[in-house]
């Protein structure tokens, strides 16, 4: 009898859970079709307000990678941005538990994610494989569409505020450029001297790959979560 009963209670999870899950994926799926097409918007905005103000070797360009990525050349930095096709919950020290929102019903804290990378552009260009990129910032959505954002000078809707608001084209366009303005303000340092200063036979007589050396904004250095 117990087993019957345990058997019962996994197939009733399976339902419930595997129904949530699809709620959450198809809102965060929609969620990430409308940046797409914001980033688009966006780029071709951009591209009209920096008509002949710019080197011809300046990039300023959209790219559609498919279904889960969108990439966005902005001079020498690469933004991409990528939905997690897996559905998450979060850890029990996160502020997330700690809005009136998640509390009344904790199906709420089920949520999608879309990452946001910064790379340099000549990383891809040159395929140089084992160059740094960066995550700044972090999109979450949950099966009724509600949001927050984390990351680098991301202020559009705060853990805090969790379940205050539904995903809109004004809040993409301010995460966008809010990651934007980071990754142009995010300069390319000079790695310490330390990071470099022992390289192979094998390094330079194969220096046309320029994966073997490795290229990244913080190289050597701390990249600090700050408020990721």
């Amino acid at each position: 009898m117990e087993s019957i009963s345990l058997r019962s209670e996994i197939l009733d999870t399976i339902v419930r859970k595997s129904a949530l899950k699809q709620k959450v994926y198809d809102h965060t799926f929609a969620a990430f079709n409308e940046l797409k097409e914001t980033l688009l918007e966006v780029a071709s905005e951009m591209d009209d307000a920096l008509d002949g103000r710019l080197d011809r070797r300046v990039r300023l360009e959209y790219r559609d990678r498919g279904k889960f990525e969108a990439q966005m050349q902005i001079a020498n930095d690469l933004l991409i941005f990528q939905m997690h096709t897996d559905v998450f919950e979060f850890a029990p020290d996160h502020p997330v538990w700690q809005t009136a929102y998640v509390q009344a019903d904790r199906d709420n804290s089920y949520c999608g994610i879309v990452n946001i990378y910064n790379f340099l552009s000549d990383s891809f260009k040159f395929n140089r494989n084992a160059d740094e990129g960066y995550l700044i910032g972090r999109l979450f959505i949950n099966r009724e569409g509600r949001y927050f954002v984390e990351g680098k000078r991301q202020t559009a809707l705060r853990a805090a505020s969790f379940g205050t608001a539904e995903l809109d084209r004004n809040a993409l366009q301010q995460i966008i450029e809010s990651a934007f303005s980071y990754a142009l303000d995010f300069d390319l340092l000079v790695p310490p001297y330390e990071t470099n200063k022992r390289v192979t036979v094998d390094q330079f007589n194969t220096k046309l790959d320029n994966s073997k050396f490795v290229t990244g904004k913080r190289l050597g250095y701390d990249f600090e979560t700050d408020d990721i």
